[in-house]
């Protein structure tokens, strides 16, 4: 589509150019349950209807396929994971992708031999896999933890050449990190998605509320590289997993796996939602509310945001020799090394 009003930072194209690229995308903010047949379910009625409104690319929450079951720590949980081939529903979203034209990146656990991974599959619009992201940054902390479940992706940054655009995606704690969004924009990404499960943090931490921090870090990310950034994250309160009855409950589609498991109150969290998209200027160009189950829909001006990056000198001003240091976990550069 190219007929959205272009932004008031946006140059007008130069003579002889041809029909500006206009993307439309949709973040699709739901809550999740115990049943996976149903999440998946839910998450393909959200494309549906995004792609009916004219979304091209639609971006759904981290590990939607069930609760945020890494609230706990418990050894049953790992029957979550399935290996990309055979998996049990990314070739129903290659399916749906191609039926509906639109590139949808999909979040997954993965098992791999005997490593476990917290992935992303890229599906372009004809429904190719185009390959798997495996999440660099694992957390590690109350409510979140995820060390115990994911070995830290081994996949390395990646963008991928999609139908709309050239796409970076990050996994939920990557979207904290500059130097992941760098790595992302300096391989050519056009839009920045992070996929995320996020919420109230438990006494243990302090109880923050991080949702400003966590939309300002991203925003950080848009002005940084001057590119979209997105962000799409669930709602709802959930309890934790309590071991076999959630991974029972998620294998089988038992609407009453984990949830009802974990009234023992080992683990609680409120997700605060609050999907939002940025431009290339930081400003927020869509949200959603806290708790609200919905499409945010953006349009996002590719060729106009490419003119506005390169017109903005961050990527021609940059000195790589002088950035050693960020290899280093101390700050003090080696010669040796």
């Amino acid at each position: 589509m190219a007929d959205a009003a272009r932004p008031a930072w946006a140059s007008a194209p130069g003579p002889g150019a041809g029909p500006e690229r206009v993307l439309r995308i949709a973040l699709v903010q739901m809550a999740c349950s115990a049943d996976r047949e149903r999440n998946v379910a839910a998450a393909e009625g959200a494309v549906r209807a995004a792609a009916a409104q004219g979304a091209r690319l639609v971006l759904l929450p981290e590990l939607f396929e069930s609760l945020y079951w890494p609230q706990v720590e418990a050894e049953q949980l790992f029957e979550l994971a399935h290996p990309v081939d055979g998996h049990p529903f990314l070739g129903r979203f290659q399916a749906l992708a191609a039926e509906l034209g639109v590139v949808l990146p999909v979040s997954f656990f993965e098992r791999a031999g005997q490593a476990h991974f917290n992935s992303l599959q890229l599906i372009d619009a004809d429904g190719r896999a185009l390959g798997v992201y495996r999440k660099s940054h694992i957390p590690d902390g109350p409510g979140y933890e995820e060390k115990y479940y994911f070995v830290p992706g081994d996949t390395g940054f990646r963008v991928w050449s999609t139908a709309v655009g050239r796409v970076g995606v990050g996994i939920c704690w990557d979207q904290w990190y500059p130097e992941c969004a760098r790595a992302m924009a300096l391989q050519g990404a056009e839009l920045l998605l992070y996929p995320t499960a996020i919420g109230s943090e438990p006494p243990a931490s302090g109880g923050l509320d991080t949702r400003d921090m966590w939309q300002r870090a991203m925003q950080g990310h848009a002005v940084a590289n001057a590119t979209y950034v997105a962000a799409v994250n669930r709602v709802g309160r959930e309890l934790a997993a309590d071991g076999a009855g959630a991974a029972a409950g998620a294998a089988d589609g038992a609407a009453d796996g984990a949830a009802d498991g974990a009234a023992d109150g080992r683990g609680e969290s409120t997700f605060y939602g609050s999907s939002f998209v940025a431009e290339p200027t930081g400003a927020k160009l869509a949200e959603a509310g806290r708790d609200e189950e919905t499409l945010v829909i953006a349009d996002l001006h590719l060729d106009a945001a490419r003119r506005f990056r390169a017109g903005f000198g961050f990527f021609r001003d940059r000195r790589p020799d002088l950035y050693r240091v960020l290899l280093t976990h101390d700050g003090v550069v080696r010669e040796d090394s």
